[in-house]
């Protein structure tokens, strides 16, 4: 062989070497900031020998990020809760439409979306957390009930901005339209027992405390709550219950965390791979256990907290669906007084 061409062949075997090595990585984007997830990226590593690079931040800011890299960007998949931010990001041209046999199968319809844009990989019920002194399961009934004068000054809730107030509203204004839901807005908003203020747990804290006698709420945040071994979290626990809304119409608001394989994806093949492992036995199991979420999957393994809380009927609504009506929803809740 000549010089020039054994020259050749080694920096040929380089280059091939160097790009086997880029492609182990898996760059992850991620808003999810749950310390739990750390057993799913190292399951996936174990399993494909790919390594997970993470970048987190809140969706917002990864999402601009992405924008601002463009073509040059490494991120493979971002990750996100709520499926109006991963709407936004698919708005804004983020993911690619990944095609999947594996995750048509296991994700329901109702949980994806319907051009792959993006997949959910676990659920969270927004239900009603009720003080047990003040309120009996008997006197409630649906998430429109809430807008009877009989709750007035009752109700504490997190502003109109929060991405999951505005899921939900986008829930029911696909079920009853414009009018009907700014009407319910604006007398929902007229129960309200403070000014919307705080996350989820502080609402749930406040109904135990006495501030209010409900709480609307995504169920993984009382699951916290219930499994803490701190005393004062013992007794919020002990003075609240759940109760799952809409159980004789159209079910329970669910929505979703999931991901998507960025547009510029350096490592398409492994990135599907990833979204299709978050699909299986063991992810769903680390979703589930590790951070009080329902499985997407059906026949997957369910926290013993979250059965405890029993079956119950999820609206069908496809989670696209609401998530693209989050702009209306804003304006006709701020339009109702809800801040």
């Amino acid at each position: 062989m000549r010089p020039n061409s054994l020259a050749a062949l080694m920096a040929s075997l380089v280059m091939g070497a160097a790009t086997q090595a880029a492609a182990a990585d898996l760059h992850l984007y991620t808003a999810r900031h749950y310390d739990t997830d750390n057993a799913l990226y190292e399951g996936f590593t174990k399993l494909t020998g790919h390594k997970v690079k993470l970048v987190e931040d809140t969706a917002e800011k990864l999402i601009e990020r992405i924008k601002a890299e463009g073509v040059n960007s490494p991120c493979d998949v971002f990750v996100t809760v709520d499926a109006g931010r991963l709407q936004a990001a698919e708005d804004q041209g983020i993911f690619q439409p990944v095609k999947s046999a594996v995750l048509e199968e296991k994700i329901p319809a109702a949980l994806r979306d319907p051009a792959g844009q993006w997949y959910g990989f676990s659920k969270r019920a927004r239900v009603i957390v009720y003080n047990k002194d003040k309120v009996k399961p008997a006197d409630l009934s649906t998430y429109e009930d809430l807008a009877d004068p009989k709750w007035k000054g009752r109700i504490l809730m997190r502003s109109s901005t929060n991405i999951y107030n505005l899921s939900l509203t986008g829930s029911i204004l696909a079920a009853n339209g414009p009018e009907k839901t700014e009407a319910w807005a604006k007398a929902f908003a007229a129960n309200f027992a403070r000014p919307p203020r705080g996350g989820d747990t502080d609402q749930i804290k406040g109904a135990a405390a006495g501030e209010g006698d409900i709480a609307i709420s995504n169920t993984y945040y009382l699951a916290r709550i219930v499994n803490s071994s701190k005393p004062e979290d013992k007794a919020i626990a002990e003075k609240v219950g759940v109760f799952f809304p809409n159980q004789k119409d159209r079910g329970t608001h669910v929505n979703i965390s999931g991901a998507g394989v960025c547009k510029n994806s350096p490592n398409r093949e492994a990135s599907v791979k990833f979204l299709e492992y978050l699909a299986s036995p063991a992810a769903q199991k680390i979703f589930a256990l590790g951070n009080f979420e329902y499985p997407t999957v059906q026949g997957a393994e369910v926290h013993p907290i979250l059965v405890g809380w029993g079956d119950f009927k999820s609206d069908a609504l496809n989670a696209k669906t609401f998530a693209k009506n989050s702009a209306e929803a804003l304006k006709l809740m701020d339009r109702a007084g809800w801040r």
